[in-house]
């Protein structure tokens, strides 16, 4: 089980680190694991949130890992108050069975990633449409 640890990031820029603070470890399956962007915001709702959920499928031949990402949207109110009025999410799931071999596993892990940090994939968020 990897050990709870601040998550390190480029920005949009593609230069600048950002840090994601771990917060609240999981406390087993089907706990999440909580991690904060303290660098948005002047107060915690205003933070980016990330989340990680890992447990057996039905079957316990697999395990299914669960990720969240919430990017709070904050605007003026009336009264002049910084308030939270929705914002941007994002969910994504991935089930790995438990029979494959560790380089198979490391191969689909790797790869996965990649391809949601192509600029391609970086494209579709932006624009919001598949390619076509």
């Amino acid at each position: 089980m990897p050990q709870m640890a601040n998550i390190v990031i480029k920005k949009a820029d593609k230069v600048t680190d950002v840090t994601w603070t771990a917060k609240t470890p999981s406390a087993g399956d089907k706990s999440p694991a909580v991690f904060k962007n303290d660098t948005v915001g002047t107060v915690l709702a205003q933070r980016p949130t990330f989340t990680v959920v890992a447990a057996d499928n039905g079957t316990r031949k697999a395990r299914r890992i669960r990720t969240t990402t919430f990017w709070p949207k904050s605007r003026l109110d009336s009264a002049g108050n910084i308030v939270v009025v929705g914002g941007a999410s994002s969910e994504k799931s991935t089930l790995i069975p438990q029979d494959m071999t560790a380089s198979e596993i490391a191969e689909f892990v790797y790869q996965d990633a990649a391809l949601h940090l192509s600029a391609l994939l970086q494209a579709v968020g932006n624009e919001g449409y598949a390619p076509s």
